[in-house]
């Protein structure tokens, strides 16, 4: 276990700082579609994704969910262990995408080493804000960009990531991803594909023009 490859603050603790972290870190698995974090309803501690992909996402009053960002390998996750952080009020779930692999720092450790160690604490501050500033431009997209472009650009970055023009995704798990309904989404995808952009078939939808789909984000 080299921690050193995944916390950059590894270097800059005491050696029994070190030795203790790693000592403590535990292995963690979970299936896809699995909830990894559920909210104020635990406190897991700080995930280092090894493999796999996670989902981070939020729930509004109404139950309509809408990702937040995604973690992929070598990926930090510290609202896992936000009970460490009593300033930070901001609750998410996050669900494993993918079979993934990670290691599990206890919230209590992680609180000890925040406490004595600047490297750690600005290190967690510095996550803090990068992890903000991701919310806060996709709040952006969300008011102020309209949804066919905001459809168009979420099935370019899902073909990216799967790395086939061929997406096996409902309806539903997009309108999660985008925080809108169903219905919206079904019908702005029968939009695209009047347009001859996508092929729709149960479960599935088919990229058949990335062009015309990455003008309409960049128009």
């Amino acid at each position: 276990m080299d921690l050193a490859e995944y916390l950059p603050f590894f270097p800059k603790l005491s050696p029994q700082q070190q030795q203790t972290l790693v000592d403590s870190v535990e292995p963690m698995e979970a299936r896809a579609g699995s909830i990894v974090h559920n909210g104020s309803l635990d406190c897991l501690g700080l995930l280092i994704i090894r493999s796999g992909q996670l989902r981070v996402y939020t729930l509004s009053s109404e139950g309509r969910e809408v990702t937040l960002y995604r973690l992929f390998d070598r990926d930090i996750c510290l609202f896992s262990a936000s009970c460490v952080m009593p300033d930070i009020q901001f609750e998410v779930i996050i669900e494993a995408e993918k079979d993934t692999k990670m290691w599990v720092i206890p919230s209590c450790l992680f609180k000890e080493l925040m406490e004595s160690s600047a490297a750690v604490a600005n290190y967690a501050n510095q996550l803090i804000s990068s992890r903000f500033s991701e919310v806060m431009w996709l709040m952006e997209q969300i008011m102020w960009k309209s949804f066919d472009k905001r459809l168009a650009g979420f099935l370019l970055e899902e073909s990216a990531l799967e790395g086939s023009a061929c997406l096996k995704m409902t309806h539903e798990r997009i309108a999660g991803h985008l925080g809108t309904a169903r219905e919206v989404v079904t019908r702005m995808l029968r939009y695209f594909q009047s347009e001859g952009m996508v092929r729709l078939s149960r479960g599935e939808i088919a990229i058949t023009d990335e062009k015309a789909l990455r003008k309409l984000v960049e128009s």
